[in-house]
């Protein structure tokens, strides 16, 4: 067991049972025409991350340690999409309508692919979430209780929502969680501030962050 120079305290590493999950990195939260950018967002702040993502996870493969991805979308006939998440806010095109990438956040289309650099290999576990959590409608509990995991790093968009979460079902089911800073990011700056501050908050109410070289240099170390 190592320790990752961590906040607000130092986090146990046990490598023996710790996987890496990329939460959402899609070119529909990362490109123009996807489906952050019909919501007005900058997704340059995503784009800015995708080195950093990918150095966390070439870590995790050169450790030999588990890595799994995340993608949010929905059935093609959006029967798993409710009409309280499709209707909320006022974007320009909605969940399933048809954009530049093709229908958005809907399984198989081509803005919900996971982004090149950082595209899951063969064999790595790819969740398909069609909820903000992991864990719900998912395999994900099984897959982790299978490889024998009880810690968890996290790594990709956004920060307040999916990833915080995600980690928020984890912390409940009991795994220790712990969030690459840099190696995550919000389209708003303010929301990714309050969600670190949130996680690492009274203890580690929900987890601990760190930074990237900080989670590698403890993989190193153990």
């Amino acid at each position: 067991m190592a320790e990752i120079d961590a906040l607000p305290f130092p986090f146990a590493f046990k490598p023996e049972a710790v996987a890496l999950v990329v939460i959402d990195m899609q070119r529909d939260f990362a490109e123009p025409g996807g489906f952050g950018a019909s919501l007005g967002n900058d997704v340059g702040r995503v784009v800015a991350i995708v080195p950093t993502v990918k150095r966390l996870i070439q870590g995790f493969r050169a450790a030999g340690l588990p890595v799994i991805h995340t993608m949010e979308c929905h059935r093609s006939d959006l029967s798993d999409l409710p009409p309280a998440k499709r209707n909320r806010g006022n974007p320009s095109v909605r969940i399933g309508d048809v954009g530049p990438m093709g229908r958005l956040l809907v399984v198989g289309e081509p803005g919900t692919a996971i982004l090149d650099e950082v595209a899951p290999l063969p064999g790595e576990i790819v969740i398909e979430k069609p909820g903000k959590g992991a864990f719900y409608a998912t395999s994900f509990g099984e897959d982790l209780k299978r490889l024998g995991v009880l810690q968890l790093v996290f790594a990709g968009v956004t920060t307040e929502v999916c990833v915080q979460t995600t980690m928020r079902e984890a912390n409940d089911r009991g795994y220790e969680c712990l969030l690459a800073e840099d190696a995550t990011e919000s389209y708003f700056p303010e929301f990714k501030a309050a969600a670190l501050a949130m996680i690492r908050a009274q203890g580690a109410i929900v987890g601990w962050t760190a930074m990237t070289d900080q989670v590698l240099k403890g993989i190193a170390d153990a």
